[in-house]
C-alpha cells in the first residue's frame, strides 16, 4: 500500500529529489519512509542502491560521498538520513543538505527524517520545509485513533474491524500506533477468515478494556441517555479522565451534533477530520434526538460549567454532574 501523502508527493512532483519528513509520530514517519523507498527501488537491485545513515554517526565528508554515488544497474538510488537534527550544528552538513534541495543529482532520492527540537529557530528547518518536499507527520489525536484502526485493518491486513472493536482498542491502548498495529495483527490472526474483528474478539484476546469507555460515554450523552452517562462519569473520573478535558470534548461533540441537525451528513463530513468521517452516520443518528434549541441550551450551560470549573471552589466532578442533571431535568419537564 502506498500511503496517501506519499502518493500525493509522487503524483505531484514525480520521483526523486529531497523529501523532508518531520514531526513526532515515529510510527507513521517510518511507514512514509518505507513507502518512498519501495516506490523508488527495484527489489532486484535494492541492495546496491539503498543507504541508511544515522546523522549523528557521519561527518560532512562521508555524507557528501554517499550522496554523490550514482545508481548502479537501476534508475534510482535512495539515501535515507535519520535524526537530521544531529547535523543542525554542522555548517558544512547544513549547507550540503540545503544545496541538495536546489539541484539534486539525477537518479537520486534523499529522504531526510527529523524530529525538530521544540522551540528551535535554526534556519535549516525553515530551509528544508520550504525547499524540500516537506511533510509534517504529527501524532494522531485520541479522537483520530478509532478511524485510523478501521482504515489500517482494511488497507494493510484486509480485514474489517467493527466500530465497537476500534473504539474499545483505542480506549484500552491509547494513541501508541505501534502497539495498536501489533494488536491488530494478533486479532486478524485470531478471527476466522473473512470475519470482522468484534469487541468480543478484543475481550477474548485478553486486551484489558476500561470499565467505562470514554468514546461510548460521549455517545451516551449524544443519545440523551443521561442517567447512564451520570453513572459512567464517576467511573471515567476514577480511571483518570480530566473533567475539564471531558467538558471540552463534550462541547465539540455537541457542536458536531448541531451541524448534523442543521445540515445533515454532508455538512458534518465536510468539517470532520479525515480519520473521523466514519463518525458521521452515528452522529447524524444522535442529532435526530435533539432540537437546535436543546443543543444551544446544552452548549450554553456547558460553557458556564467550564467557567465555574476554572473559578469556583466546587469540585469539577460535581459541576459536570450538575450539567448532566440539568439535561435530565429538561427532559422530565418536556415529558
Amino acid at each position: 500500500m502506498i500511503l496517501a501523502p506519499v502518493h500525493r508527493f509522487l503524483e505531484k512532483g514525480g520521483k526523486g529529489g529531497v523529501f523532508f519528513l518531520h514531526g513526532d509520530d515515529e510510527f507513521r514517519k517510518d511507514e512514509a519512509v518505507r513507502a518512498l523507498v519501495d516506490a523508488h527501488l527495484d527489489p532486484a537491485t535494492r541492495d546496491f542502491n539503498f543507504d541508511v545513515l544515522q546523522a549523528g554517526d557521519v561527518d560532512g565528508e562521508r555524507l557528501a560521498s554517499v550522496l554523490a554515488t550514482p545508481p548502479l544497474m537501476a534508475e534510482w538510488r535512495v539515501v535515507v538520513v535519520r535524526e537530521v537534527e544531529a547535523l543542525a550544528s554542522s555548517p558544512r552538513s547544513r549547507e550540503l543538505l540545503v544545496s541538495l534541495t536546489a539541484s539534486p543529482p539525477s537518479g537520486l532520492a534523499v529522504i531526510l527524517v527529523a524530529s525538530i527540537p521544540k522551540g528551535s529557530s535554526a534556519r535549516i528547518w525553515k530551509d528544508l520545509q520550504t525547499k524540500a518536499r516537506s511533510l509534517e507527520i504529527s501524532p494522531l489525536s485520541p479522537d483520530d485513533v478509532p478511524g485510523w484502526l478501521l482504515e489500517r485493518a482494511r488497507e494493510t491486513l484486509g480485514v474489517e474491524v467493527e466500530e465497537g472493536a476500534a473504539l474499545a482498542l483505542a480506549a484500552a491502548i491509547g494513541s501508541d500506533l505501534g502497539v495498536l498495529d501489533q494488536e491488530l495483527q494478533k486479532l486478524s490472526a485470531f478471527v476466522r477468515d473473512g470475519a470482522p474483528i468484534t469487541r468480543k474478539d478484543v475481550e477474548a484476546a485478553g486486551i484489558r478494556l476500561p470499565v467505562q469507555d470514554r468514546f461510548q460515554w460521549f455517545d451516551l450523552v449524544g443519545d440523551r441517555r443521561f442517567p447512564e452517562a451520570l453513572k459512567g462519569l464517576t467511573t471515567l473520573i476514577g480511571q483518570g479522565e480530566s473533567e475539564i478535558g471531558l467538558a471540552i470534548q463534550l462541547g465539540s461533540h455537541l457542536l458536531r451534533l448541531g451541524i448534523a441537525a442543521e445540515g445533515g451528513s454532508a455538512a458534518l463530513e465536510a468539517v470532520l477530520p479525515p480519520h473521523q468521517r466514519w463518525l458521521a452516520k452515528r452522529l447524524v443518528a444522535q442529532a435526530r434526538r435533539w432540537t437546535l434549541d436543546d443543543l444551544s441550551a446544552a452548549v450554553d450551560e456547558l460553557l458556564r460549567t467550564d467557567r465555574l470549573m476554572k473559578a469556583s471552589g466546587v469540585s469539577n466532578e460535581q459541576l459536570l454532574e450538575g450539567w448532566l442533571l440539568g439535561l435530565m431535568a429538561r427532559d422530565r419537564a418536556a415529558a
